[in-house]
């Protein structure tokens, strides 16, 4: 069942990700394994890499219970490309410049001429073409390998000879190993705790974690989708990361409605699912980032619920139809659809995106919708006014929408029509 769910699900996360894109996926022992495999087979085996993710400190794994074999102490990440030869961590190489590092040399400084050939070679800086040629401490393979992971230093200019850089602690703060020190699940519990109180949710990350792995892999302007967001870390942590580079990285979160137990904290805390703890944390979190940093940035998000469509379902056989089912097909529209449904399914419709500015006001008794200042203008009242239809073509958006219960009549719809080629002939007039 597990293998049923996560497949098509990232076979849909490869098709959304950019070409230079990572996709991070956090798992236990349990199926580490078997998502290697479908990793290998969805992204293909060069474009995947395994971390390990140190998940509890020294100082905390010594308060574990004991066991007859190994303390369970570590996660994996499953790290997956779409185009591995696309990938730079620039962040890596930026951090380079100001953190505190030490280095050792590199070549052997050996008098002796008939040194070790195989150790004899060229290094060439990436950066700018300068080489060194000398009997170095390692084989080329070794070299190799320590170039690709940004550990040698050509000195603040790149014209030194190149020397190994040691990696210290302060090194791995800018994440080069493949161990992942950076939080811990029990920090994690702290950050939920800290936001809505103890045990409103089981094992969340820490948002060190997250806000790492996002510092490197993602640019000021990216996209982050979390397709499995439980309690909202990955929300908590862009919006963190936003202040701290004044990036403008927005984030989706994805969560299935999991109804929370009835006789669990988070329910009696008035969560009836996973996704209103989310959604409160998000709340919460922002709030405190703004009150902590003294800063003013957009932390304002949006809820969506996937349903069906808005319209009734038209398509019957002959035999089907009866006298009480004509008059359900009276209107089009489900009947439990309200204004900011059907704005948003024709949102969808035309591909525009769901992040935008949006506003309403109140002319003459009708609500006008108007998104992203007129790339679409809406009016779904019944019976609207042609001084209304008027104002609204004034506008000039670039899309104008009404329902066709909006108009008495026929006659009325074809006299929009006509509003509209005099008032804003460029405008696209749909009725839905």
């Amino acid at each position: 069942d597990w293998l049923n769910m996560i497949y098509p699900r990232l076979r849909v996360a490869k098709s959304l990700l950019a070409d230079d894109g990572v996709i991070f996926i956090s798992i236990d022992d349990n199926e580490q394994s078997s998502l290697n495999l479908i990793c290998n087979e969805i992204f293909g085996s060069d474009n995947v890499e395994t971390i390990v993710w140190a998940k509890e400190s020294e100082s905390n794994s010594g308060k574990m219970k004991n066991t007859k074999t190994f303390r369970d102490v570590h996660e994996y990440i499953i790290v997956c490309y779409k185009n591995k030869r696309l990938i730079q961590f620039d962040k890596i190489n930026e951090a380079l410049k100001n953190v505190k590092f030490q280095t050792t040399n590199l070549a052997k400084n050996n008098s002796n001429k008939n040194g070790d050939i195989d150790r004899i070679f060229e290094i060439v800086n990436p950066d700018n073409g300068l080489s060194w040629t000398d009997e170095w401490k390692y084989d080329k393979e070794t070299i190799d390998n320590l170039l690709r992971e940004n550990l040698l230093w050509f000195g603040k200019d790149g014209s030194n000879k190149p020397r190994q850089i040691l990696p210290t602690d302060d090194r791995r703060t800018v994440f080069v190993e493949s161990i992942v020190t950076q939080g811990s699940s029990t920090q994690g519990r702290k950050d939920l705790e800290e936001l809505l109180g103890k045990n409103q949710f089981d094992n969340p990350k820490p948002v060190k974690l997250i806000k790492t792995l996002l510092s490197i892999s993602s640019k000021t302007n990216s996209i982050i989708l979390d397709f499995f967001s439980g309690s909202a870390t990955t929300a908590q942590a862009v919006m963190q990361l936003n202040v701290e580079d004044g990036g403008h990285r927005k984030y989706i979160m994805v969560q299935l409605v999991e109804q929370t137990d009835e006789k669990s904290d988070s329910y009696k805390a008035g969560y009836r699912n996973i996704c209103e703890i989310g959604q409160e944390r998000i709340r919460r979190a922002s709030k405190k980032i703004l009150e902590d940093n003294k800063v003013s940035i957009d932390i304002g998000f949006r809820v969506f619920k996937l349903d069906d469509s808005n319209m009734t379902n038209v398509f019957y056989s002959v035999d089907d139809y009866s006298k009480d089912l004509l008059s359900n097909l009276e209107s089009n529209i489900k009947s439990d659809r309200n204004d900011l449904d059907l704005l948003y399914g024709c949102l969808i419709e035309w591909g525009l995106p769901l992040s935008l500015p949006y506003n309403s006001e109140e002319i003459e008794g009708c609500t006008v919708h108007n998104y992203n200042n007129g790339d679409l203008v809406a009016c779904f009242n019944e019976n609207i006014p042609d001084s209304v239809i008027k104002y609204i073509a004034k506008q000039q958006p670039l899309r104008a929408v009404f329902r066709d219960s909006s108009f008495a009549n026929s006659p009325s719809k074809i006299n929009v029509g006509e509003i509209f080629k005099s008032l804003a002939p460029d405008t696209r007039v749909k009725v839905i």
